[in-house]
């Protein structure tokens, strides 16, 4: 088993990331989530990740809610996208288990530093809890196994020409974490994400589970999936983070290219764009493994295999 820290802004698309990992513990042993601002505010990524955890159940799973906004730019959520809860469409209580009563960062460092083994981290919104666990305690770098994030593109952004929402909300933070010397970084960014589309068909597939869990993912991703069906004219809303967790189950869905990445930071222009040298010409050795394909099919059969566990 991998042992495993999600570090997450729910979001739709987390959501559904948390629930297959969750459905997949002879795989990835979940250590804890821990919440960041992003998608929206804190006090809803930490509502919604243990609705979510409710949903799968597990409530005895810890959740830690982190840093409340980026380190240097003033918060800017994605309300328009996942609407006002993060979540709509799931329709779930209010959640029952209690918030974690640790930090994120502390828990952070604590639980890297004390593992009897190096631990993968999956992150799935801006960066902010690890940058600042980095700064606070630099040798869990030698604790982290690897670090597989959603953000970034090798080419166009989705909030602006240049920039990725994750990346975007917080780059400094993201600058900070690549540059940290950690042994194995792999990116999903939107130039694969955008291919892994939530099609009307593969909605009504994971509907037909026939379980709680089944409809409200289906739910969730009928509204998730509208801004961008409209804005790219496409069949189906991109599912992005979800590709983090099928990456850590089956890492051959994905086309990997090692790159050297660096993230802007001081352009107006190209803020927070992921700079990626795909043919080594800026003579830097390479930092990340970028994807750059992916089966979409084969993530879309792993998703709904695995929800189908749920009862």
């Amino acid at each position: 088993m991998v042992p495993l820290i999600i570090d997450c802004d729910p979001g739709q698309d987390d959501a559904v990331a948390l629930l297959l990992a969750m459905a997949s513990p002879e795989e990835l042993q979940l250590l804890g989530i821990t919440t960041v601002a992003g998608n929206v505010s804190l006090d809803k990524t930490s509502r919604n990740a243990r609705q979510i955890c409710e949903l799968a159940g597990q409530p005895q799973m810890g959740v830690y809610a982190g840093c409340p906004r980026p380190l240097l730019r003033p918060l800017e959520t994605a309300e328009q996208v996942h609407g006002k809860t993060g979540i709509d469409g799931a329709d779930l209580p209010e959640p029952q288990m209690p918030l974690g009563s640790q930090h994120a960062v502390p828990y952070l460092i604590e639980t890297l530093m004390a593992a009897p083994e190096p631990v993968t981290l999956a992150l799935l919104g801006p960066m902010t809890n690890l940058a600042v666990a980095l700064v606070q305690q630099p040798r869990i770098v030698e604790r982290i196994q690897r670090l597989v994030f959603m953000g970034g593109s090798a080419f166009e952004g989705n909030v602006t020409p240049a920039a990725e929402f994750n990346i975007l909300t917080d780059p400094h933070a993201a600058q900070i974490v690549l540059s940290a010397g950690i042994p194995e970084v792999v990116m999903l960014g939107l130039h694969v994400t955008q291919q892994v589309l939530s099609t009307p068909e593969r909605i009504e597939r994971i509907r037909a589970l026939g379980t709680r869990v089944g409809q409200t993912v289906a739910n969730m991703l009928t509204f998730y999936g509208k801004v961008d069906v409209e804005r790219y004219g496409l069949p189906g809303g991109p599912l992005h983070d979800p590709c983090v967790i099928a990456y850590l189950l089956q890492p051959q869905l994905f086309e990997l290219k090692p790159c050297y990445v660096e993230v802007e930071t001081a352009s107006s222009l190209n803020l927070g764009r992921t700079v990626v040298d795909r043919w080594g010409s800026s003579g830097r050795p390479a930092n990340v493994q970028v994807a750059f394909g992916v089966d979409a099919q084969g993530f879309y059969h792993l998703l709904t295999e695995r929800l189908g566990r749920y009862r």
